[in-house]
């Protein structure tokens, strides 16, 4: 009999994760609480970028694969994994989604079963968050009557070279025989199975990824604003860094940070240490003061621009290139282009948008859609590009705009000005 599997959220992390699973021949129970999502899941209409509708059709036509609100269909399940927001509130760590997924789940608990939280979150959460909420839900204890671990996501969306398949998997448990279940069953699902001793050390591991990446981005952002005032090309400074082949690794500068890790992460682990320990990461607030005031001075620097050519950012037509905050994904979770819109807009002026990549109903405020034409670059003010994703044409940007103010490094031309 096929083993089942529960993932519960069914979002850039839990889609790819069902899919995985069904192709490895487990049984698949996706579940959302999301109607929505649910529904489009079972219609084969995806709305993940690294889920085709053809991959998502293929799983259900297995007959292993279905996505649900209820968490009935659950029952029976062998390995259950939680793959849920863990946002933050006012500065805290909001685990309620935690909490929602294992009460839920623990009705269901029968020993034997395994389960596995994916959600970044502080170290700890998994033995005396989770657990507790597992163990009070089903009765039941762990290590002894069912499995615990934690494996943290790795998901990179919209990347074709590592996948959730190719990419080392952290795996940890919280005795030797959670660990065996959880690395047993990763071990169907990707190439690399990484086992650490502990909870502790996979959650710390996975907080110091994107704490590292957020230190290293706030460093080249603010680079990137002293080198302008000194009048050096920061973007030729970086590649010629870049040519060091040891002892170097390449960040770029931008509009600030976004999607669920970059801007949320390494606060939970600044949150752990001064609630824990008394201290201040320092690092992680300086990165966070640095990064959050990006949208600031890319807004400061499109002004700068419009003046000098004689222009009030007031009534200025302005067409941003991209709102998602990756290139070539839809994604618009804590993206550094919405507070630069925002920001124009309260300034007075006419802002247009254009991003292949994402529909005009997932916006989360009112902005005009437009495409990327001659036209339209011509009738624009300037073009301001915050995320560069790979179908806009950049010639075309460069050739036909009177302004191009380009957070990325993708335009060259007297009319181009770079972060």
């Amino acid at each position: 009999m096929d083993e089942k599997v529960v993932v519960v959220g069914q979002g850039y992390v839990g889609l790819p994760l069902a899919m995985r699973a069904v192709r490895a021949g487990f049984t698949v129970v996706g579940i959302d609480v999301d109607p929505w999502r649910v529904k489009r899941l079972n219609a084969a209409e995806t709305y993940i970028e690294d889920v085709g509708d053809e991959a998502l059709d293929a799983a259900l036509r297995t007959g292993r694969y279905h996505a649900t609100t209820a968490y009935a269909d659950a029952e029976g399940f062998d390995v259950g994994v939680v793959t849920v927001p863990t946002p933050l509130h006012e500065g805290v760590p909001d685990l309620r989604h935690v909490a929602d997924a294992g009460r839920s789940l623990a009705a269901f608990i029968r020993p034997g079963v395994t389960v596995v939280l994916e959600s970044t979150t502080y170290p700890g959460t998994t033995e005396e968050y989770l657990r507790q909420v597992l163990e009070e839900g089903s009765g039941l204890r762990t290590p002894g009557d069912f499995h615990l671990g934690y494996s943290p996501e790795r998901i990179d969306p919209g990347n074709e070279r590592w996948r959730l398949e190719n990419t080392p998997k952290i795996v940890s448990g919280v005795d030797a025989a959670s660990l065996a279940k959880v690395q047993a069953f990763y071990g169907r699902i990707v190439d690399d199975a990484v086992p650490v001793s502990s909870p502790r050390v996979a959650e710390l591991s996975k907080l110091l990824e994107n704490t590292f990446r957020h230190v290293n981005v706030a460093l080249v952002n603010e680079l990137s604003i002293f080198a302008g005032q000194l009048g050096i090309d920061v973007w030729e400074a970086i590649d010629a860094a870049s040519t060091k082949p040891f002892g170097y690794m390449r960040f770029t500068p931008g509009p600030g940070v976004g999607g669920h890790c970059l801007p949320i992460d390494p606060s939970y682990l600044s949150w752990k240490v001064k609630r824990s320990l008394g201290h201040t990461f320092r690092f992680v607030e300086l990165a966070n003061d640095i990064n959050d005031h990006m949208p600031d001075h890319v807004v400061h620097r499109l002004t700068l621009a419009l003046n000098e050519r004689r222009k009030p950012v007031k009534d200025s037509r302005i067409l941003v290139l991209g709102l998602a905050y990756k290139k070539n994904t839809g994604d618009l979770r804590e993206s550094p282009a919405i507070g630069v819109v925002k920001a124009l807009r309260r300034l007075g002026a006419d802002v247009r948008a254009a991003d292949p990549h994402i529909e005009t109903c997932s916006l989360p405020f009112d902005v005009e859609m437009a495409e990327l034409t001659a036209t339209e670059l011509a009738r624009a003010d300037a073009v301001l590009i915050l995320t560069d994703h790979d179908r806009f044409d950049y010639e075309l940007v460069a050739r036909a705009s009177a302004l191009v103010f380009d957070t990325r490094n993708r335009c060259r031309g007297a009319n181009v000005e770079r972060i």
